[in-house]
């Protein structure tokens, strides 16, 4: 029996906008449209879905998805079996970095002592989720010269641009209810980007902008910034368009 996208919505947890959108896109074009202009899902439908909704849990870009699952070679049950194991690897770093956050509360309580390699567990710059996306954005060349770099530090290199990395974050939260045009502020930034040409390759002031632009516009940025502090990433994005303005000026 087929369903209405209201149904298809309530069913999955996600907004009518969201169904429309993907047919707008070709991501997931309903089986049936009637005469009245009423969207109308199969059973193959929901499955397509299901793939899309466990790529996009996985961090792939839409038009990613919308490639993958279109290929003549696209094997479900095959996507399946790497979601799985994508989906297992996700979580065994979550539990790692739970584990952590146990650790140091405990630590902070004095009740254990950490090392410093300890307080870093958990924490992974060997993969981006948002590799496709800066490919798009700045080519492969660039990518690739910062995914090498990366590569080839140390754990304890890892470790340490980790916590240079959260101690401007932590800087930056701190800073976030005031202006983001302040001495303060704009100095913070400042270190954010000297921070992400020194260690991921060379960002203009227009690149440097646009990010901070894409931690508001892509939820997967706003969340993880945001684990800071509530509001950071608005704040970042602020801040890092006022310093890449004055600079060009």
């Amino acid at each position: 029996m087929k369903m209405s996208v209201k149904e298809v919505a309530d069913l999955v947890g996600i907004s009518v906008r969201t169904l429309h959108y993907y047919d707008e896109i070709g991501l997931l074009t309903p089986e049936e449209t009637t005469p009245s202009g009423y969207r109308l899902y199969s059973d193959d439908n929901l499955e397509t879905l299901q793939q899309i909704l466990f790529f996009k849990e996985l961090g792939f870009p839409l038009k990613q998805i919308k490639e993958i699952i279109s290929s003549p070679s696209f094997n479900r049950l095959e996507a399946l079996q790497q979601h799985r194991k994508m989906l297992l690897e996700k979580r065994s770093r979550i539990d790692r970095m739970i584990n952590t956050i146990d650790k140091t509360i405990q630590h902070m309580k004095g009740e254990i002592q950490m090392t410093n390699k300890e307080k870093f567990e958990g924490f992974d710059f060997s993969h981006n989720p948002y590799e496709q996306e800066a490919r798009e954005r700045w080519g492969d060349e660039a990518v690739d010269n910062m995914t090498a770099k990366i590569n080839n530090l140390s754990t304890e290199e890892r470790e340490a641009m980790s916590k240079t990395a959260n101690a401007i974050y932590n800087k930056l939260a701190a800073l976030r209810h005031g202006s983001p045009e302040s001495e303060e502020a704009q100095a913070a930034i400042k270190e954010w980007y000297d921070f992400l040409n020194e260690n991921f390759g060379h960002y203009s002031l227009e690149a440097f902008k646009g990010l901070g632009q894409m931690y508001v516009d892509d939820e997967r940025f706003t969340e993880t910034i945001d684990q800071f502090g509530d509001g950071l990433a608005k704040f970042m994005r602020d801040a890092m368009a006022i310093y890449a303005d004055n600079d060009q000026n």
